[in-house]
C-alpha cells in the first residue's frame, strides 16, 4: 500500500512541474489540452490546479475567452523544483538534530549548508509542517567527540581516493608527543562518531587504524598504492564491536548476565551471529563471535559486576587483572 501511495506521489509532483513548465512558457493550457497531455481526467487536472494555487500560492488565473487557458498573473512566478511530502519534511526534521553529533568535524557545516540549499527550493507553506522534533519535544543527546581539523579531514579523503601515501605527525592513545609516520590509507572508518582511518603503516609494514582528531601536519605524497585484491577489511574490525587493527582469527566470547540487566541484554542485538537464552534464575546467556577482544574487554568493564565471561579463558584473565588493578588505585 505504501509503495503505491508513493509510486502515485512521484507522479503527481512530476505532473505539477510540468504543468508549472507549460504555464511559465506562455502556452496558456486550458483543462482540456491537460487532461489529454497526462492522460488523467478533469477532475485530476481541477484538483492539480487548486493544490498550486493553495499550497504553491501560484497566482494562476484563466483567460476570458472560450477556450479559458491558463496563466500566470505574475510572469516571473515558478514553483519550487523540489516536492515533498509532509512525510518527507518530517524525516528531514528528525535529521536536523541528528547534526549534533558532528559537530567537530568539518562534516557538520557542510550538512547543515545542504540542508539549508534544500530548504531553499522549498516554498514556505512546505516547511511549516509541525512536528516533534522541530517543536524541540523530543531530546538528541550526542556521544562527547573530538575535534577533527577540516584540512586533515579532506585530506585523508584526497589520499584514499587518489589512492597516494600520506606523511602525518600522529599522537597515539598512551604518548605525549607526536610521532612521524608515513602511511597508505586503505579505508575511512566512522565509529558512532568517530573518524578514523586504516592504513598500512609503513614504519612496521602492517595495518594500523589512526583516529583522524590524533593527526597533524599531513602532507599527500606523490607515491601511489594499490590496494591487495585479496584485502578484506573484515579481517581487522568487526562492524558490531569495534576498529581494533589485529589480523586474529575471530573467538567465541560466552559472557553470563546477571537478572538486574536481563532486559536490556535481550531487548538488543549486539551481534549478526549472537546467541542469546533466559536462564531459570533470570540471568541472560550471550554468546558471539568476534576478533575484538580488545574492544569487547572495554564494553564487559562497563557493565561492572553485572557480567561474568565464561569463555575465552585469557579474556576472562584480563577482566580479573583490571579489576584487581582497578581496586588496588582505592
Amino acid at each position: 500500500m505504501g509503495g503505491k501511495k508513493q509510486r502515485e506521489d512521484k507522479v503527481k509532483n512530476l505532473r505539477l512541474l510540468q504543468i508549472d513548465e507549460l504555464i511559465r512558457e506562455g502556452k496558456c493550457p486550458n483543462a482540456t489540452f491537460l487532461k489529454n497531455y497526462f492522460e488523467v481526467s478533469r477532475a485530476t487536472i481541477a484538483r492539480d490546479i487548486e493544490f498550486l494555487r493553495s499550497r504553491y500560492n501560484a497566482p494562476i488565473k484563466t483567460k476570458d475567452t472560450a477556450q479559458g487557458g491558463y496563466y500566470y498573473e505574475n510572469p516571473s512566478f515558478s514553483i519550487k523544483t523540489i516536492m515533498l511530502t509532509e512525510g518527507e519534511l518530517f524525516t528531514i526534521s528528525a535529521i536536523l538534530p541528528l547534526l549534533e553529533q558532528y559537530k567537530n568535524t568539518p562534516l557538520e557545516e557542510s550538512m547543515k549548508s545542504v540542508f539549508s540549499k534544500i530548504l531553499e527550493f522549498l516554498p514556505s507553506t512546505q516547511v511549516s509542517v509541525e512536528s516533534a522534533f522541530i517543536n524541540k519535544d523530543v531530546k538528541f543527546i550526542p556521544d562527547p567527540l573530538p575535534k577533527i581539523n577540516q584540512e586533515i579531514f579532506y585530506k585523508v579523503f584526497d589520499a584514499t581516493k587518489q589512492r597516494v601515501d600520506i606523511q602525518f605527525e600522529y599522537r597515539s592513545i598512551k604518548k605525549t608527543d607526536f610521532e612521524k609516520r608515513v602511511a597508505s590509507p586503505y579505508r575511512i572508518i566512522c565509529q558512532k562518531g568517530s573518524w578514523y582511518m586504516l592504513c598500512l603503516c609503513h614504519k612496521n609494514n602492517e595495518m594500523r587504524v589512526f583516529s583522524l582528531s590524533r593527526v597533524q601536519n599531513i602532507e599527500l605524497l606523490p607515491t601511489k598504492f594499490e590496494i591487495p585484491k585479496d584485502f578484506d577489511i573484515r579481517k581487522y574490525i568487526d562492524p558490531y564491536f569495534g576498529i581494533w587493527a589485529n589480523n586474529e582469527k575471530p573467538e567465541k566470547i560466552e559472557l553470563v548476565f546477571s537478572k538486574d540487566v536481563n532486559t536490556l541484554i535481550l531487548e538488543r542485538t549486539w551481534h549478526k551471529n549472537q546467541i542469546t537464552k533466559q536462564q531459570p534464575d533470570g540471568s541472560v546467556y550471550l554468546s558471539f563471535e568476534t576478533n575484538q577482544k580488545q574492544e569487547i574487554l572495554h564494553w564487559i568493564q562497563s557493565f561492572g559486576k553485572n557480567v561474568k565471561v565464561l569463555a575465552p579463558a585469557d579474556l576472562a584473565a584480563e577482566i580479573k587483572a583490571e579489576a584487581l588493578s582497578v581496586a588496588a588505585m582505592y
